[in-house]
């Protein structure tokens, strides 16, 4: 038994996926979700020149040894590039461990705790009339939980918020796709080594923290009176706001009961939670850019976030994301596993099957990928009545159609800037 070849594919069935595939010298194969949006090709080189050539002929089974020596070996830790890559390879090898048993990963990380995930959407509208509108699809599909965003009054597209396209379908996309608009180089793919000469750049917005802090409140109120008390409702403030901005809005929004208040200030200092917690009982749930245990020492151990929010895909695998929750789990602190369009049906699925395994679950995030995204990846895990579930399928249980995957190439694609009304570069 031994790892014998490494295939890294790169695909763009309407956006950029990143996926590795392990084939053991038996010929069971695994895939892995190394995706991070914007910055895909650094993952590609950072596995295939970098990782790919220390694995052949080593043991599959010896999973934990291996994310280890990915984890410690290079000197260089962590990292959103280095812990995709990661991820990437120890999602592939849990796939090819629970293929090889003949049972659903879940299984094999200690069987069932529940007979579903608590799923929430996604749903937004540029005004409170249009966000109500998208609410209540999701109400009528059976979501017992939405995520709500607004536009606000004298500022233009905010990310996030778009409203439904006619019949009701809702595509969210935020990373635009973008051309070389000068210079002689090409724009680069996948082989290309250097861009040099292309200007490529992302969409700007324009923000305005006071103006979004007076609308929020009346945009919960709105939704409390159109849907009752029993919906569940979380909102994302994405870093915009500084700790006592944060403080302020997560006290505004007691009287609505919010599930949670998500990534209310910049991750990067933790300390600053304190502040939001002094003013305010409204629970907390951050942690979709980090990437490791260590970057939720503080958090956990000062119980100053409710839910951790990582993924697979960007925390380390299965193996990263599990050291993480069972130190949490201590503290009393539950999941809300990151499950965006740009982490593909790979990365979602190893979400749903460590969510479906720990006790400590709590919530998990689901924007359904496109059927251009689908035809690509088959996947075999389920929705109903607001709840998902892995599926039965041995592994991971997703398949790679690599024969669809190689009619979408590579497409540069880059998520918005945010600016305050002067141009200052914002936190978004």
């Amino acid at each position: 038994m031994a790892i014998d070849r490494i295939d890294v594919n790169v695909t763009s069935p309407g956006r950029n996926f990143v996926t590795v595939k392990v084939t053991t010298s038996e010929g069971v194969t695994g895939l892995g979700d190394g995706t991070l949006n914007g910055r895909e090709l650094a993952v590609v080189s950072y596995l295939r020149d970098h990782v790919v050539p220390t694995l052949i002929g080593r043991d599959e089974s010896q999973i934990e040894s291996i994310w280890q020596y990915l984890y410690r070996s290079p000197y260089w830790r962590r990292g959103p590039v280095t812990m995709a890559a990661v991820a990437a390879i120890d999602m592939a090898l849990w796939d090819i461990a629970a293929k090889k048993a003949g049972e659903p990963l879940y299984k094999l990380l200690g069987g069932a705790s529940r007979t579903g995930l608590l799923t929430y959407a996604h749903a937004s509208g540029t005004t409170i009339d249009a966000l109500n509108d998208a609410i209540r699809g999701y109400v009528d599909q059976g979501f017992q939980a939405v995520r709500i965003q607004s536009g606000v009054p004298g500022l233009g597209q905010i990310y996030g918020v778009h409203d439904a396209a006619p019949g009701g379908k809702y595509e969210y996309e935020p990373a635009g796709r973008v051309e070389a608009r000068s210079g002689t180089g090409p724009a680069a793919g996948p082989e290309a080594g250097s861009a040099a000469g292309a200007a490529m750049r992302p969409s700007e917005e324009t923000w305005e923290t006071a103006a979004y802090l007076r609308h929020l409140p009346t945009v919960f109120a709105a939704v409390r009176e159109e849907f009752g008390p029993a919906l569940h409702l979380l909102h994302d403030g994405h870093h915009r706001m500084r700790p006592i901005e944060a403080a302020k809005l997560a006290k505004s929004l007691e009287p609505y009961d919010p599930f949670w208040l998500e990534d209310c200030t910049p991750g990067e200092d933790q300390a600053v939670l304190r502040l939001v917690r002094q003013h305010s009982v409204t629970p907390l749930a951050i942690g979709e850019v980090f990437n490791s245990i260590h970057d939720y020492q503080q958090l956990i151990t000062e119980r100053l976030i409710d839910y951790v929010r990582s993924s697979a895909t960007h925390a380390g695998g299965i193996t990263g994301l599990r050291q993480i929750m069972a130190f949490a789990a201590v503290y009393g602190i539950r999941s809300g596993f990151h499950g965006p369009t740009d982490v593909s049906p790979v990365g979602m699925a190893a979400n749903l099957h460590l969510g479906l395994a720990i006790h400590n679950f709590g919530i998990q995030e689901y924007m359904p990928h496109s059927e251009t995204t689908l035809s690509v990846f088959r996947t075999s895990y389920r929705f109903a009545d607001g709840m998902l579930h892995p599926g039965e399928a041995p592994g991971l249980g997703v398949e790679l159609d690599e024969e669809a995957a190689a009619g979408y190439e590579y497409q540069p694609a880059y998520l918005p800037v945010n600016r305050l009304r002067d141009g200052t570069v914002h936190d978004w």
